[in-house]
């Protein structure tokens, strides 16, 4: 097995809004904002490459919305999937399966794109299954006033026309073990309804693709949880078992939504899980 970070694109976020009710006092000592009070964000997929799979978790925005939608999200970087899959030697062609944590339309956009006379819509990757799950679906699919703004139809519903929409089995516990692509899941629905971890056994040690269950280095501290989730005390909970896990266990965090660190590890600190190490998939 070989993973591949992929960088999908970069844009801002209101710092405010990443991080709820924390002042900006605290939350700017690690995600300094500009003049807007707008931070910088990633959306950094994780492709891995495993016998005759090629799994992408994660695909960005995409590029099919309009100009007026992407003006509110300052895009920065040259940053493509295109470009950061052919820097490996791959093509979206060759991907076998999409992952998708969550579909809001930062991790799911990319998914889908215009057909050639732009007249509908088609699968960005016309070899590939794709993944979610049951519940995650259909919490998307009839959306809640406060996230319909985040479940876009164009992004969600021709993944399903297409046929090749498959879901996840759920567990009752935290954790589901060996799912169908290999690798254990997390599930945590304080963010959305059963958002998707993935625990990925590489080089004899665990990857986790923390999605928006940690979105970057500054939120690790437990209250620093962001404006977007739906049942933030949820979040708190879930933080709390995920971050001890990954503590106890040495896992290496993967961030899509960290600009600038992209692999981190942690350790048990008087005031909680703490920042341990910085690392890039290319020091394991």
């Amino acid at each position: 097995m070989t993973l591949y970070p992929i960088n999908a694109g970069n844009f801002k976020l209101d710092g405010g809004a990443m991080f709820g009710v924390v002042p900006k006092s605290l939350w700017q000592k690690t995600n300094p904002a500009d003049n807007n009070n707008m931070i910088d964000i990633a959306a950094r997929c994780l492709l891995i490459e495993d016998g005759n799979r090629l799994i992408l978790i994660d695909t960005g925005m995409g590029n099919k919305q309009s100009d007026k939608f992407f003006s509110y999200y300052y895009l920065w970087g040259n940053d493509s999937i295109d470009a950061s899959l052919k820097k490996y030697g791959f093509h979206r062609d060759d991907i076998t399966d999409v992952f998708v944590t969550h579909l809001h339309f930062d991790h799911c956009g990319g998914c889908i794109q215009w057909n050639k006379d732009r007249t509908g819509f088609e699968p960005a990757f016309k070899n590939a299954t794709f993944w979610s799950n049951e519940n995650h679906w259909k919490w998307a699919t009839n959306p809640n006033k406060r996230e319909k703004a985040s479940f876009l139809t164009e992004n969600i519903i021709p993944i399903e026309e297409s046929g090749r929409l498959k879901f996840m089995e759920l567990s009752n516990n935290a954790v589901l073990k060996n799912s169908a692509l290999g690798f254990d899941i997390f599930f945590a629905d304080g963010h959305t309804e059963k958002q998707m971890i993935p625990l990925i056994k590489y080089k004899k040690q665990t990857i986790a693709f923390v999605a928006d269950l940690l979105p970057t280095v500054g939120h690790l501290p437990l209250p620093f949880i962001m404006g977007y989730d739906t049942r933030p005390l949820l979040t708190l909970d879930e933080k709390d078992l995920f971050l001890n896990m990954a503590a106890d266990n040495n896992f290496y965090l993967f961030l899509e939504h960290d600009a600038h660190n992209e692999l981190i590890t942690v350790k048990h600190t008087e005031k909680g899980v703490r920042l341990k190490e910085i690392f890039t998939l290319n020091d394991i």
